[in-house]
């Protein structure tokens, strides 16, 4: 391809940090402006607090179920952030045990078998069927908390440093099987704007897990919301001449895949939402002819059969 791909994802989308409305007013813009990228799904957040999305309660949750059946056709992928981006759901006794373990640091645990990966991805994707949700990917969700800390502290001086290989054939295994919408599976774990890449992680055939590695930050307000975490220059001068996405355009990047969070970009209280439109519109004036965007799940389609790890830029992956 002689054009760099451009995407993104964003993590955290819920109808509790922004009501439905904000959702429809992201995908109907999404939509209008032909642009392309991920929103995650996180099916269990709250749950003591709000119940699950399968069992939605208030006006608001439905009809931010309406929106979400509706973000593929819009260009928005789903991916689960797991089920809770909190404690490990118990999906026999329904509920979050009080000392479960956090979903993010589960997937980095190296004695998880792949049966148990595989049975809990499982029922996140039956939760998503009640809804009339299918997903693309999935979306680690990361956590600072002290114990959270402490164990990654300890994995890393154990040399544990990525993901357990287990989680990667879980999610191959139910993508052969039909549970995923397309046949492969694009992960976003961690962003590196050095080392960037699609990592082939599993396959089978052109069934296959991607590791892609987003090459630019979130520069919309973070998860904090703030406003001193905003800047459209960081991604594109008004005049063109500079920023993240024209550096990777200019470098021939095979994509630029940015990252936000729902807290900063949601048009409805988000400090970053009016930066977001303005780099849109800033690189459909400026880069038209030089990017085209697509939804991660495209993107790793695309490539499925390909080289184990691709997306190779100026001796970075």
């Amino acid at each position: 391809m002689d054009k760099t791909v451009l995407s993104f994802y964003c993590d955290d989308t819920s109808p509790y940090v922004a009501g439905a409305d904000a959702f429809r007013t992201f995908l109907d813009f999404v939509k209008s402006e032909g642009i392309a990228g991920e929103s995650s799904v996180i099916l269990g957040i709250g749950a003591e607090a709000h119940g699950l999305l399968s069992r939605p309660t208030t006006d608001n949750e439905r009809a931010y179920i309406e929106q979400v059946q509706r973000a593929f056709e819009c260009g928005v992928d789903t991916h689960m952030e797991l089920m809770t981006h909190g404690g490990l759901y118990d999906f026999e006794r329904d509920c979050v045990p009080q000392d479960a373990i956090h979903e993010g640091l589960w997937l980095h645990e190296p004695e998880v078998p792949v049966e148990a990966y595989e049975s809990y991805f499982g029922h996140v994707i039956e939760e998503g069927e009640k809804i009339g949700v299918r997903f693309t990917g999935v979306t680690w969700p990361g956590c600072s908390c002290d114990a959270c800390t402490r164990r990654y502290r300890e994995l890393r001086d154990s040399g544990v440093t990525h993901v357990n290989p287990n989680a990667w054939q879980a999610l191959l295994s139910l993508a052969t099987r039909g549970k995923f919408r397309g046949r492969t599976v694009p992960c976003f774990v961690h962003p590196d704007e050095e080392h960037y890449g699609a990592r082939l992680t599993a396959a089978d055939g052109d069934y296959g897990v991607y590791d892609l590695i987003a090459n630019a930050g979130d520069w919309f307000g973070i998860w904090e919301n703030d406003a001193a975490r905003v800047s459209a220059d960081y991604y594109i001068s008004a005049d063109g001449e500079s920023g993240r996405i024209v550096e990777l355009v200019r470098a021939g990047a095979p994509y630029c895949i940015f990252y936000a969070h729902w807290q900063g970009l949601n048009p409805a209280t988000g400090v970053g939402w009016e930066a977001f439109k303005q780099v849109v519109g800033r690189v459909r004036k400026l880069l038209g002819d030089q990017v085209v965007w697509m939804r991660p799940s495209e993107y790793t389609d695309q490539k499925s059969g390909q080289s184990p790890i691709f997306g190779i830029v100026n001796g970075c992956l």
